[in-house]
């Protein structure tokens, strides 16, 4: 057979590099040898043990996520929303930049082409009820409405609009219903047909969450950091782009004369994600957004933040209260320690 049809399994870096240079998919199992990024972006893939060459298999022959088509539908989607609402057009240019970003960061794990198609559809899907989310309640306010990310994953996977993007790549992941219990026997058995359905729903349920499930797989938790980095990194462009009166819903006076919460402060020095049910003012939100910083997981996720910039514009916050100003200027100082030790 071709090269191109070819697969290499192996343990050694040499043997990873032989088999790259003969235009052959390279599958690593490791064993005694480490591998840097530099050698995992020349694999296919990296698989815990041979069982890992089954998801090999499939992965090379099942249908590639037509992306035109996604686009397309994508687009069609929206036009049913007031493109001249500035809420709107936030998030249809958010879903293109987050669906980027997340082709980045698999792409710099060197995943293979069919799991970056993934990383990218789940960019262009994450925040889907957003749009019925505002259309219905008129807020982005999750606790003044509905939990947006709940919300989507029920559109696209209850209620099928899930085919509208990716008809062909859905309907070869999903089984159909067992007529007895024999049947639900062999589903329950051949799981890993509809995994990757499984995997876009629960990571779509799970980007906005403080937390993500504790009993997932490693691949499940893979592509879950690889939306939430993705989605956190483009928030601060969001945050810095956009008046904060319209993305906090406030006043200026508000912005410009709140205080910081003590347990916001804490928080942030802790290095954790500011939980929202302990802001209390208006410019609470600007420190917990960009406490998001601290909770990525991915190297490129750091790259874009340092190269983007616009956190240092959420900390170049300017308040009328003095005290406020000090914490804003302690704040960066701990941001620059921080982004240099990663």
């Amino acid at each position: 057979i071709s090269p191109s049809e070819a697969v290499v399994v192996e343990d050694s870096i040499n043997g990873i590099k032989a088999g790259y240079a003969a235009g052959m998919r390279v599958v690593h199992i490791p064993d005694t040898i480490a591998i840097d990024d530099d050698i995992r972006k020349l694999t296919y893939m990296v698989c815990d043990d041979l069982n890992g060459l089954i998801d090999v298999v499939e992965s090379i022959n099942k249908p590639v996520i037509n992306r035109e088509n996604v686009i397309n539908a994508f687009a069609e989607y929206v036009r049913n929303y007031d493109p001249s609402d500035e809420k709107i057009k936030l998030k249809i240019d958010h879903t293109y930049r987050v669906a980027g970003l997340c082709q980045r960061i698999a792409e710099s794990l060197g995943l293979s082409e069919p799991d970056v198609d993934i990383a990218w559809l789940l960019g262009m899907l994450h925040d889907i009820g957003r749009f019925e989310q505002i259309r219905r309640f008129g807020t982005f306010n999750d606790v003044q409405s509905v939990d947006h990310a709940e919300f989507g994953a029920d559109l696209l996977f209850k209620e099928g609009l899930i085919r509208k993007f990716a008809e062909g790549y859905y309907e070869e992941c999903e089984l159909a219903e067992p007529e007895n219990q024999e049947d639900e026997q062999i589903i329950k058995n051949n799981e890993h047909h509809n995994k990757d359905t499984g995997l876009l729903e629960m990571a779509i349920r799970q980007h906005n969450k403080y937390r993500v499930k504790e009993d997932l797989t490693e691949r499940q938790r893979m592509f879950c950091d690889i939306l939430r980095d993705a989605d956190k990194v483009d928030i601060f462009k969001v945050n810095a782009d956009i008046p904060m009166e319209i993305i906090y819903d406030v006043t200026t006076e508000e912005l410009k004369n709140g205080i910081i919460t003590k347990e916001v402060l804490e928080s942030f020095y802790k290095k954790e994600t500011v939980l929202k049910s302990v802001r209390r003012s208006a410019v609470d939100h600007i420190v917990g957004h960009i406490s998001l910083l601290f909770e990525l997981v991915y190297k490129e996720s750091y790259r874009q933040v340092r190269e983007q910039g616009y956190v240092y514009k959420l900390l170049d916050f300017k308040s009328d209260v003095p005290e406020v100003n000090a914490e804003f200027d302690d704040m960066r100082k701990y941001v620059d320690e921080f982004l240099m030790e990663i």
